[in-house]
């Protein structure tokens, strides 16, 4: 198994989630910025080219795969995808991009989808579901159930004396990038009427990004809205033993793990621009969706907060769902749908 990985593009920088491995090979990314879009040429090391199997990324803007695919019908090199099926946050989902995405969906001879939302796309496409493994993408969160642990409950409470809040108060609890496809806007406002009608209630805010200054606007006004920044480690853990629910108006992704190893319920809207993660969170099971009203969402969350045995029952099925989606389960799927790949025919359907 190799890994080639290359770097991120000027604008991915201010993520700074970038990382490295010793092990992979790391090659020299080429960028060409069009607009606000990066195209990429991620080259593939030439002793590498003749493997048996080729993983990719589905992304059109990843110019150096168009090279991968042509050469699969000329080869015994089979190609995967590893991805979504679509972009789930496209402006256009029925435009000229998500159009040539479909259509080079059948151009691979396997893959591997993120979530079942993937293996659902994939099925209404055609593509054979002998040929798709299912990944349940996830994080490895050994280290965060372990700094959840380590909080006692007499911590817990102490911290809540000392951020004064009282220790019978709801608490909700975003965590997360600030930016647009959060629906800050959402949060902010639900949370008012949430105060209205539960005075105790308080919301913290975890993360950081372009919409902080617009958040700090708005909680400078409402001492019920604590923006706390980025926490790690065992300090965000201690915002998660101190929630009672986790408030995800807009976009839901891997952050919804996090939600499920604290026993958290996590409340969202249907109609956010979510990544294919949403497919973890089942309705009035281990979660909530709402319809896209700021008024439904609210009531959601209240009547959520005052009834203890119906929350209590989706916390417990949101912790079950935590041992479901983890790195290990991700890694053993991974690896039994690469044997698979490898034994398979190839497959050919519009070549």
């Amino acid at each position: 198994m190799e890994l080639v990985h290359g770097q991120a593009t000027r604008r991915e920088k201010n993520k700074k989630d970038e990382g490295q491995l010793p092990w992979a090979h790391r090659v020299v990314n080429r960028f060409w910025e069009v607009g606000e879009r990066d195209w990429v040429w991620q080259p593939l090391p030439p002793g590498l080219r003749s493997a048996d199997l080729v993983i990719v990324m589905q992304e059109n803007r990843i110019l150096s795969n168009y090279p991968v695919l042509m050469r699969r019908l000329g080869s015994p090199t089979k190609v995967a995808y590893w991805g979504h099926g679509k972009n789930f946050q496209s402006d256009a989902p029925t435009g000229l991009r998500e159009r040539w995405k479909s259509w080079l969906m059948h151009r691979v001879d396997w893959w591997f989808a993120y979530t079942d939302a993937t293996v659902d796309l994939l099925a209404q496409a055609g593509y054979p579901a002998q040929r798709i493994t299912c990944l349940d993408n996830a994080i490895d969160t050994t280290s965060f159930r372990r700094d959840l642990a380590s909080w006692a409950d007499a911590d817990v409470a102490q911290a809540r004396r000392d951020m004064h809040i009282p220790l019978d108060a709801p608490v909700g609890l975003y965590c997360g990038s600030l930016y647009p496809d959060k629906r800050l806007d959402v949060l902010v406002d639900a949370v008012d009427r949430i105060r209205q009608r539960m005075p105790g209630f308080v919301l913290l805010v975890v993360g950081d990004g372009p919409e902080m200054p617009w958040l700090r606007e708005a909680a400078a006004t409402r001492a019920h809205i604590r923006p706390m920044g980025v926490r790690t480690g065992r300090d965000k853990a201690l915002y998660f033993r101190m929630a009672d629910v986790v408030l995800n108006p807009g976009l839901v992704g891997l952050h919804i793990v996090d939600a499920f190893c604290a026993g958290l319920v996590m409340v969202s809207l249907r109609a956010s621009r979510h990544s294919p993660e949403i497919a973890y969170l089942r309705d009035g099971d281990n979660g909530l969706l709402t319809e896209n009203d700021v008024s439904a969402y609210a009531d959601a969350v209240l009547q959520l907060l005052a009834n203890p045995q119906r929350m209590q029952r989706m916390r417990t099925q949101a912790l079950a769902d935590a041992d479901r989606y983890t790195l290990d389960n991700m890694v053993r799927r991974f690896a039994h749908g690469i044997a698979s790949a490898l034994e398979a025919p190839p497959y050919r359907r519009g070549v």
